[in-house]
């Protein structure tokens, strides 16, 4: 395979057909050169996929994402026959399967890109894969990995010197980061999310084209993932049920209703747990002392009746910049904190107060709406409720939150455009039979 120029190649990764062909269509438009049925797509679809895509686009070269793992001739043989021009065959492949689907695509007119995705030497293994005859290979950081924030960049300029094989990379391209991969070396950029995620598929496209030529970067930070002290930054630009979707609809507290609503009511800190009983707001209260700025006190009041939380608590945590309380309990004041503005999320209000008796504790594990909540667990919370987010998750669950809210723009921008949420995911095909 020899190129004159960079290549962009743009990753259909749906799990529809129709949606793909116009999101394809689009980047096509914008300046795509080569079209790729994502894997999704083709264990979705099938390989009508290909053949569509191959009808439609007759002029650009079909990439088959097959990522065969065995049988390597007879899977090139029936991707070439559906239209592919090129199909991908996993490194971790045996060297038998990676020279059967050369051998196959030789037959059929298919050239073979080898996917480096999780191969622990990559060097060795694209010197391999040019010997076996591969036309490429593609140094890959799966979605997974991208949701922990790592990037292809360290490997890549030793990859591209180290073989004299084009270099495909795919991993989270953005219009910023596809200059930094083609100043490396690469060759073909794979783009997917920052395309097809995009709600004007055709200027994306045209950015990203014009950031491969320029090899100077964009600065859009959109389709950015996040790290390290960025968490928050992340989590706030979520919302509560993105955060739930991207978790498996799974930590959302039940019953706990938001006090303060609105749309700009948005908090997300590390949690400060407080074990407290009903109508004793001495530990609650301490527990301000001990959180810092952008933490949220959980209190598990067991869901009594009697407020542990008012107005003057408020101000105290205000002042403290803490970010917000949760209360599986009563609060009250509620007037005056919604004047102040500090954010309050409790099962029920209540004009009563109790006393200090300062029974409980702080900084233990508690259930609050019915989940656990350990101390440092992130809280995100805002008009729709909150969910808590395990700590040791934290990094991965806030950009699949990202990815989750990126691909509900797409499909918002398709029903503005006259489509409806039902046709838009097809729900009929996909209900259970029986």
């Amino acid at each position: 395979m020899r190129l004159d120029r960079p290549v962009l190649q743009v990753a259909l990764d749906f799990e529809n057909l129709s949606r793909a062909l116009a999101a394809a269509r689009e980047a096509v438009e914008g300046g795509a050169d080569w079209i790729e049925a994502g894997t999704p797509l083709i264990k979705s679809e099938g390989l009508d996929a290909v053949r569509e895509l191959k009808k439609t686009f007759g002029g650009h070269r079909i990439v088959a994402d097959m990522k065969i793992m065995d049988t390597g001739a007879f899977e090139v043989e029936i991707a070439a026959k559906a239209g592919a021009d090129l199909v991908t065959v996993l490194g971790t492949a045996d060297d038998d399967t990676i020279a059967e689907a050369v051998r196959g695509g030789e037959l059929y007119g298919a050239e073979i890109v080898v996917d480096l995705l999780n191969v622990a030497d990559p060097v060795a293994r694209s010197r391999r894969a040019a010997e076996l005859g591969a036309a490429a290979v593609c140094w890959h950081v799966g979605i997974d990995m991208q949701m922990q924030a790592r990037t292809p960049f360290a490997e890549l300029e030793a990859l591209v010197r180290a073989t004299d094989l084009p270099v495909a990379v795919a991993g989270g391209l953005t219009s910023e980061s596809v200059a930094r991969a083609t100043r490396a070396g690469a060759q073909i950029l794979v783009v997917g999310g920052a395309i097809t995620k995009s709600a004007q598929i055709v200027e994306a496209t045209r950015e990203i084209r014009r950031s491969m030529e320029t090899q100077s970067a964009a600065t859009s930070d959109r389709f950015r993932r996040y790290a390290g002290a960025e968490i928050r930054a992340a989590f706030l630009k979520v919302s509560s049920p993105n955060v739930t979707d991207a978790m498996q609809r799974q930590g959302a507290m039940h019953g706990i209703l938001p006090r303060l609503t609105g749309p700009t009511v948005r908090v997300a800190g590390p949690a400060v747990t407080v074990l407290t009983r009903d109508g004793d707001w001495a530990k609650p209260v301490e527990a301000i002392d001990r959180a810092g700025p952008g933490d949220v006190v959980v209190v598990d009041a067991g869901g009594g009746t009697t407020a542990i939380w008012g107005e003057l608590a408020s101000w105290s945590a205000h002042m403290r910049q803490v970010a917000a309380v949760v209360i599986d309990g009563a609060a009250r004041d509620i007037d005056a904190i919604l004047e102040l503005g500090f954010p309050v999320f409790s099962r029920s209000v209540s004009p009563n107060a109790g006393e200090p008796k300062g029974h409980g504790e702080i900084g233990t594990e508690v259930v609050v709406g019915g989940v656990r909540v350990r101390p440092g667990d992130w809280i995100v919370g805002d008009a729709s409720g909150v969910v808590v987010v395990p700590r040791e998750r934290a990094q991965e669950i806030a950009n699949r939150a990202l990815d989750v809210m990126e691909h509900e723009n797409r499909v918002r921008e398709e029903i503005q455009r006259g489509s409806t949420l039902g046709s838009v995911q097809k729900l009929e095909r996909w209900e259970r039979v029986g």
